[in-house]
């Protein structure tokens, strides 16, 4: 089982993966390092579609040899995106990576009918991993970029998405908790209500492929010490693989305490729902951020 960032590398090594990347906009530093990288670690080529001059000129800066990638000429920052989106549309590139464009410019692209991709009735969605030294494994959480107030529906949805996730990096039955306020059944909370419910299909299979459990509040989910005091019966608290949230500010709270105030901390996040992963870091992610995402992206494909 993959436990870490280190541990994917090295799984994408063992098993000779390797996939083609498109990255839209692709003209900033964090962005071309990340590819970089990527590339010489063997697990993608890449496709940088964007501004063939600032692509060139940030290769010269960082000293990163401009022909290991394939270049896309497209000084135009909305019709290049639209170009990169299309190439993935058109099976001609495994996956799609948002560069130095802006969300808005790139979910529009992705979101379009005829060359996106989305398909019809699809529900987007958002995949993190968390790697945390405090923690034994890797987190897989959702949903902190995309569906701000997702219903039941989308929470099964969401729930699928991330045991397809932690499926590819070799964790055979996840554990997934329902994330809410409290462990206990109140019916005052929408979220403790839908995570019972949630519970009850998971052990009827009806969310496939784990072990589902919830109402539980987060300190249940991932500290044992909290499990033993409170005295929770669980085969998911305290061991948690996934966390689903109940909505996406407190999804995003969780993804930005643990990388501005845990130190060491690594992630890792990409778009779901979609006919080709997507990776949707922010301009201001770091480069190892990214890199993490793309090896996430290609993993993804392995399920």
């Amino acid at each position: 089982m993959i436990k870490t960032f280190n541990d994917l590398y090295a799984e994408l090594k063992a098993k000779n993966i390797c996939k083609r990347l498109v990255a839209a906009w692709a003209v900033d530093e964090h962005t071309i390092e990340a590819c970089s990288l990527a590339v010489d670690m063997g697990f993608i080529k890449a496709t940088l579609v964007g501004d063939k001059s600032l692509i060139e000129a940030v290769c010269v800066k960082r000293g990163i040899d401009a022909s290991k990638f394939e270049i896309i000429d497209n000084p135009v920052e909305l019709k290049a995106v639209a170009q990169a989106v299309k190439i993935v549309h058109d099976g001609e590139g495994d996956v799609l990576m948002k560069g130095l464009c802006s969300t808005d410019k790139f979910l529009r692209a992705i979101l379009n009918k005829e060359t996106g991709l989305l398909p019809p009735k699809g529900v987007l969605s958002h995949v993190g991993v968390i790697e945390n030294p405090n923690y034994p494994k890797l987190l897989f959480i959702s949903d902190m970029a995309v569906i701000p107030l997702p219903d039941f529906r989308q929470k099964v949805k969401l729930a699928g998405y991330l045991v397809d996730v932690a499926h590819s990096f070799g964790i055979e039955k996840p554990k997934i908790a329902f994330i809410a306020a409290s462990e206990q059944m109140l019916d005052s909370m929408p979220a403790c209500v839908e995570g019972a419910m949630l519970a009850k299909m998971a052990d009827r299979g009806q969310i496939r492929g784990c072990i589902g459990d919830g109402p539980l509040a987060l300190d249940v989910a991932i500290d044992p010490e909290s499990v033993e005091i409170k005295k929770v019966k669980s085969f998911v608290a305290g061991d948690a693989d996934c966390l689903l949230f109940p909505n996406i500010e407190s999804a995003n709270v969780f993804w930005k305490t643990n990388s501005k105030l845990c130190p060491n901390v690594r992630q890792a996040g990409m778009l779901v729902g979609t006919t080709a992963p997507c990776v949707l870091a922010s301009r201001a992610d770091t480069v190892d951020t990214k890199l993490n995402s793309i090896a996430e992206a290609v993993m993804s494909l392995e399920k």
